[in-house]
């Protein structure tokens, strides 16, 4: 099936709207909050800026953590589609409230609120992803995870964005506010047609005990070979991604000595790569579920990732201490290798992951498969944690930010080695 021919059925259009305006109005509300937190707020708080702006990271990955088990056994317990609508209507509930926080300028209110906000999007991941094997065919998980994984770092980059300009705006209390409402609202009216999804195991038993079910969980993935391969190959994914969307400020900043608006021409390419690499993945396979382009991918990472470095070094720079703004810095040609390579990083990082999650849904369970898709979760926030951890110790321990994406590349290369496995099981 043609990817415009998938856009056209209620079997995954609706899905596919209600997922993308989520992560784009979570995106929307990050960044105000951060960007209030940084040039409004922050210090009329009584808090250290950049603390506050790693906690409000921190607090948004905790409930993936915590809440990921139940959130699994609900999605497998009941009708998912009637899930997600609840999950859209606690989103609505949520950014009303945050419209308070904003009219306020309260930032531990607003964090308190970004901390229900990825409860809210613990629950509706499980939710999501199960559905798609569930209302696509085989020949289309391919397709429909592409547009997945390029709609979400799309939403991403424009939520990221757009969250930004609305509250520096002079009236931006009340734009910011209106967008996070409206959105939700739009959230909502596009879950309604999420066709019905009946629950896989509705005699399942719900366990309250959230560590001793996460830990179940995980526990019971690593029986199944191809899928906690698969479960590892996605949290390196996310490992990588997030450390190299953390460090693009400072790498703009330090590194290129150029302003804000290059780091959102690293964001855009960034985000414009993993699509690209989505639907590329998409044309290769032909539908087809298999890993044949995992390793080769993950090969491409760590080769762009480590001419990055070399291309990072022999950078030009403005005069001394300006900052280079977009004209300026495109002006270099050695500017452009950055982008290419930039661009290539997430290419690959698209052509890799994309057939890891439709392999999980496809080999896992039917029964189970919403739990399975919550104990990648809970893996895949583990790894952004220790990814966090690692840069902080790295930056700490006088690590350059290309020399924190020299180590990425490098251990990269370990995984392709690693991940070489999924073909043979």
């Amino acid at each position: 099936m043609r990817l415009p021919d998938l856009l056209k059925t209620r079997r995954f259009l609706p899905l596919f709207l209600t997922q993308f305006l989520g992560a784009f109005n979570d995106n929307v509300f990050k960044n105000a909050l951060v960007m209030l937190i940084t040039y409004k707020a922050g210090e009329q708080a009584g808090g250290n800026t950049q603390i506050l702006v790693t906690l409000a990271a921190a607090l948004f990955i905790l409930p993936y953590l915590l809440f990921s088990a139940t959130a699994g056994q609900l999605a497998d317990k009941y009708d998912r589609a009637r899930l997600a609508r609840f999950t859209k209507i606690a989103e609505i509930i949520l950014m009303s409230i945050a419209a308070i926080g904003f009219y306020m300028h309260s930032i531990y209110f607003l964090l308190f609120v970004l901390f229900c906000m990825g409860i809210q999007a613990t629950f509706f991941g499980p939710i999501k992803y199960a559905l798609l094997p569930q209302h696509l065919h085989e020949n289309e998980l391919i397709s429909g995870n592409a547009f997945i994984e390029a709609g979400t770092f799309l939403a991403i980059l424009v939520g990221t964005i757009l969250g930004g300009l609305l509250i520096m705006h002079d009236a931006g209390t009340h734009l910011i506010s209106g967008a996070i409402i409206g959105f939700a609202v739009l959230g909502y009216l596009t879950s309604r047609h999420i066709p019905t999804a009946a629950a896989s195991m509705p005699s399942l038993k719900v366990n309250w005990n959230i560590a001793r079910e996460s830990w179940a969980m995980v526990n019971h993935d690593r029986k199944n070979r191809r899928v906690f391969l698969c479960i590892l190959g996605i949290s390196w994914f996310w490992l990588v991604g997030a450390t190299f969307l953390s460090q693009f400020p400072t790498y703009a900043k330090d590194v290129i000595h150029s302003d804000e608006t290059v780091v959102t021409l690293f964001l855009t390419v960034f985000s414009v790569g993993i699509g690209i690499g989505s639907f590329l993945c998409n044309w290769l396979l032909r539908g087809q579920v298999k890993s044949t382009y995992v390793p080769m991918a993950a090969v491409g990472i760590t080769l762009f990732t480590l001419d990055l470095f070399f291309a990072s070094g022999n950078v030009a720079h403005a005069a001394e201490g300006t900052l280079m703004d977009v004209a300026q810095f495109l002006a270099f040609p050695s500017s452009w290798r950055i982008l290419f390579d930039l661009c290539a990083v997430a290419v690959c990082g698209g052509i890799y992951v994309v057939p890891l999650y439709a392999i999980m849904q496809h080999d896992s369970h039917p029964e189970s498969r919403a739990r399975t898709i919550a104990s990648n979760n809970i893996v895949n926030a583990l790894f952004m944690v220790v990814a966090a951890i690692a840069t902080m110790l790295m930056l700490k321990a006088s690590f350059t930010v290309p020399q924190v994406f020299l180590t990425i590349g490098v251990l990269n290369g370990l995984v392709a080695v690693y991940i070489r496995k999924l073909k043979r099981t």
